[in-house]
This record gives structure tokens, sequence and C-alpha cells, in this order.
């Protein structure tokens, strides 16, 4: 049996209008993806970039994106990407466009560069602070994005059947 292997592409949803984050769903936008594949590369790239391409991962708060593909083709997906402008859901189009953040080989290892990635971000909005109530704020923030921290709480977060809650 072959094993296939994939990569994994880290994207931000880039947009001025605040609304588009919370209002996008990965259906959105793995079509506006595809959209883009084949505008770019026609029909070969979309057929060779649609063989295992899924969004693994959304978050609409921050605007994440996880999108998975075939390792042989990622190239073909993270060229096409600059040219998503757009995002549909709901009957409404929202101007967007996507970044590209990190490529891995694994969803590890890109949950690694997201966590150093947050962590950065937010130590320039620390530098950034105007009063001492939003520096308290971000860094409890700041604080809150290690991985030692979830592993000491893991144990108060557990249900009486083993489950975690989140």
């Amino acid at each position: 049996m072959v094993r296939f292997k994939n990569r994994y592409v880290l994207c931000e949803v880039v947009s001025e209008d605040p609304r588009c984050r919370q209002c996008i769903e990965d259906r959105a936008v793995g079509l506006a993806v595809r959209d883009a594949i084949g505008r770019v590369h026609g029909d070969y790239g979309l057929a060779c970039c649609s063989i295992s391409f899924t969004v693994k991962y959304l978050n609409a708060y921050t605007g994440t994106v996880l999108l998975r593909c075939r390792k042989d083709f990622y190239r073909l997906l993270c060229s096409a990407l600059p040219f998503v402008r757009q995002l549909e859901s709901r009957n409404q189009r929202y101007p967007c466009a996507l970044r590209t953040l990190h490529v891995g080989g694994t969803i590890r290892t890109c949950q690694k560069f997201l966590i150093q990635y947050n962590r950065t971000q937010l130590l320039m909005l620390l530098q950034n602070c105007t009063n001492e109530e939003e520096r308290r704020c971000i860094q409890k923030s700041l604080l809150s994005c290690s991985l030692t921290e979830e592993e000491s709480h893991s144990g108060d977060e557990e249900d009486g059947d083993g489950i975690e809650t989140d």
C-alpha cells in the first residue's frame, strides 16, 4: 500500500471589512481557492490540486485557514492563492485576500508555527499599547499561548469520563 504525502498550507484571510472574518465558512474558502486555481492554471491545475484538496481547519475569529493538498502539486496551490480576491458566503461577497504564512509537511508543524506567529503578533501589539489596561490584556493573552500552560490546565478540564471539554 502506498502512502500519499501531503503538504499543509497555513493562510491568513486579510480583509478591511471585519464582518468578512465572522461570515466565512470552509466551503466558501474551498470554492474560492478552487476557482482561483482554475483561472490561473486551467483544467490541468484544477484536476491536479483537486485530488486531495481540503480545508482542514478554519478559524473565523482569527482568519486562519489550513489547506491540504498533495505534495507534488502544492506549488500550484500556493501560486494561485494570491488570486483569491473575494469570498462568497450567504449570498454576499466579501473582498479579501489570502496570505500564505507557512507551508508544512504535517499539521503539527503548522500548529507550532502558528503559536510562534501569534506570539510575535502579540509582542508587536504590546509595544504599541497606549494605556495600562490594554497592556495587561495583551500580557494575559501572551502568557496563554504557551504549550506548557495548556498542559498544566488540561487536568482541570477533564470530565468524569476522561473526555476533555473545550
